[in-house]
């Protein structure tokens, strides 16, 4: 059995036709659903690429992983869905971006060699690397991933210093003037890159010869997508192929804003920008177009599994690792625990039997992105680990067996780097958000100020913040304590399994260890002797 593991950067889960989006047709994602289950209700444990993502390959949450914010490493030692599945000998192998920031100065401390095998592996996140590209290679990033990609256009005719800049991110005004991809009001023009050699179709292209050059061995294959993802430029004709009118209506209120850090909050620049309604009639009817490339794509990528026999053995997983704001709630960019952005996209299809009786169904299940971990681990073949994963699998929901579920989910969010922090003149160390949401009260726990709270019942836009009213102070404090009650769980007793546990309580001390007994009658009567030099009296 194999795991084809997809993912998507920025993509929110209402731009899909299979959840109901009637502005945009997604009819391969579509395929996908019909043939696998749609879990509606799935949230990412931080709204924002690098811990979201290190939550999903760790299977834990960002408080126990660690790495808070982008570029944050994960820190040496913490163990990966790499790791698991290396122990079974299944090999985990990135095509595409994972947007991990290895922990130099711990494997400095450590002695660990980046250039070694564990080295490789530990500054990859557990990953095999076939291709990494993560997708923000301008030619100033110290953290370029661009040189496959980048030979490839080389290899195309599409040269340069930074052909990722100058060709995919790069576009040509009416004048044939140069315009950067990364200014917004380029938008609309199209890439110079053609469509064929775009960074969607080329990972494409490479996540099946990955596929193809692995024969009857077992993998997992992270394929990894950098789109929707800004900068907000697509090839023709997907550049203009949506227009404003296209759009759906902006979701947001006049003064919808009545908590103190989301007044801040949207005065940042990047809301500014995306609060004009000019900005967002230009940036998405292009995220629209982007969507709409990956999922031809996709139409591609599953035509090579049915024709090579590989849906049969092969476990299909697409998601993404957060939404994007798009002017909704006068925000830009993702961030925040909106259901735009928080909210994700989650398809599976399950090759085995027991899977035939979900196929083509939904779920309105609560899940989490760190069920994805333990599912592959089991569907692979390989031991549970509750002590390590903090999610769980999503065997039952998959086969459509009656089993105890989670009432309620948890994300977070640290924005000690964000400008809104100062703003509010909050310490960085105290700029923590957590959601809980049980399904249809979201509370947002906000350190040092009052709690947010919506009622996804009532107000599913999400525009009536009810955390300071007192009439719903019994919801607050519920939802509070389900908050304290899972910062009070282990997250970090991970190198003992509840097995091991168990068996040291069975055992009381160590071998040899006789603590506060009398005499000797009274530890032999707990079945218990003293070595043989010890001599009776």
């Amino acid at each position: 059995m194999n795991v084809l593991w997809i993912m998507a950067d920025q993509l929110r889960w209402d731009y899909l036709s299979c959840y109901g989006a009637t502005h945009i047709q997604t009819p391969n994602l579509d395929r996908l659903a019909a043939n696998g289950v749609r879990f509606n209700r799935a949230y990412v444990q931080s709204p924002i690429c690098g811990p979201s993502r290190m939550s999903f390959y760790t299977g834990r949450y960002v408080r126990s992983h660690g790495a808070t914010w982008n570029g944050f490493p994960l820190r040496v030692g913490e163990p990966t869905l790499g790791d698991h599945l290396r122990e079974i000998g299944i090999t985990s192998t990135l095509v595409g971006k994972t947007h991990m920031r290895a922990d130099a100065e711990g494997m400095k401390r450590l002695g660990i060699d980046p250039e070694s095998t564990i080295g490789a592996l530990v500054s990859e996140c557990g990953f095999d690397v076939f291709v990494r590209d993560d997708g923000t290679n301008a030619a100033t990033d110290k953290n370029r991933h661009a040189e496959d990609y980048e030979e490839y256009l080389r290899a195309h005719n599409m040269g340069g210093t930074t052909p990722w800049e100058e060709w995919a991110n790069t576009a040509v005004g009416p004048d044939g003037e140069l315009k950067s991809g990364w200014l917004l009001e380029t938008a609309p023009l199209p890439a110079r890159v053609p469509k064929e050699h775009s960074e969607t179709a080329w990972l494409t292209t490479r996540g099946i010869e990955f596929m193809e050059s692995q024969g009857d061995r077992p993998w997992l294959c992270h394929l990894s997508y950098i789109k929707p993802h800004w900068p907000y430029l697509a090839p023709a004709p997907y550049n203009d192929m949506y227009s404003a009118g296209d759009v759906p209506s902006v979701n947001r209120r006049d003064g919808e804003h009545t908590h103190p850090l989301m007044k801040a909050w949207s005065e940042t620049r990047i809301c500014r920008s995306f609060a004009r309604n000019n900005v967002r009639d230009i940036v998405a009817p292009v995220y629209m177009g982007l969507i709409k490339e990956l999922d031809d794509n996709m139409g591609r990528l599953f035509d090579y599994l049915e024709d090579s026999g590989r849906m049969q053995d092969t476990m299909v997983v697409f998601c993404s690792d957060h939404g994007d704001n798009m002017g909704d709630h006068w925000l830009g960019e993702k961030d925040l625990f909106y259901d735009c952005s928080a909210r994700i996209p989650l398809i599976v299809y399950d090759p085995r039997q027991e899977a035939d009786a979900t196929r083509g169904t939904s779920t309105e299940a609560l899940v989490e992105g760190i069920d994805l971990a333990p599912t592959f681990q089991q569907f692979l073949g390989g031991p549970a680990k509750p002590h390590i994963f903090e999610g769980r699998s999503l065997e039952p929901l998959l086969h459509g067996k009656a089993a105890a579920w989670r009432n309620h989910c948890i994300s977070e969010y640290d924005y000690a780097t964000r400008d809104a922090r100062r703003a509010v003149g909050v310490d960085q160390n105290d700029a923590r958000l957590v959601m809980v949401f049980d399904g249809r009260w979201k509370y947002i726990h906000v350190e040092n100020m009052r709690p947010m709270l919506f009622d996804l019942e009532t107000d599913p836009d999400e525009l009536d913040d009810l955390g300071g009213n007192p009439a719903y102070g019994g919801q607050v404090n519920r939802l509070r304590d389900l908050h304290f009650a899972w910062t009070r769980r282990h997250h970090n007793r991970i190198t003992r399994t509840p097995e091991t546990i168990e068996k040291m309580t069975d055992t009381r001390e160590p071998e040899g260890i006789y603590i506060a007994y009398w005499d000797q009658d009274e530890l032999e009567a707990d079945g218990l002797k003293m070595p043989p030099h010890i001599k009776d009296k």
